[in-house]
């Protein structure tokens, strides 16, 4: 069975840091791009990092302040998040995939709030 699980998610202050992680069973995640994505209350999804190979995409809000990169021996797509903003909460989801309204893998996300 193919899964995505998302990990890492919690309650930080502004200009803290959190690191996310996607965790795949079931198939390689080296075989695909990955994608990163939130929603947050009341919004559209939104796609904030992609990995394809080993080329890392970010979206312009994010730029400078999330690195994603592949763990190969663990299986899993890494999201580092610093500086990090209010207007960063939301919850974040991981797919097998760089963009949206395509079929794809999804994970059940993982809750971030920046708060102080």
């Amino acid at each position: 069975q193919v899964q995505l699980v998302e990990s890492g998610g919690g309650l930080v202050q502004p200009g803290g840091s959190l690191r996310l992680s996607c965790a795949a069973s079931g198939f390689s995640l080296d075989d695909y791009q990955i994608g990163w994505f939130r929603q947050a209350p009341g919004k559209e999804r939104e796609g904030v990092s992609c990995i394809s190979g080993s080329t890392a995409y970010y979206a312009n809000s994010v730029l400078g302040r999330l690195t994603i990169w592949r763990d190969h021996a663990k299986n899993t797509v890494l999201l580092q998040m610093n500086s990090l903003k209010p207007e960063d909460t939301a919850v974040y989801y991981c797919a097998t995939t760089c963009v949206l309204n395509v079929k794809a893998s999804w994970g059940q996300g993982t809750q971030v709030t920046v708060s102080s």
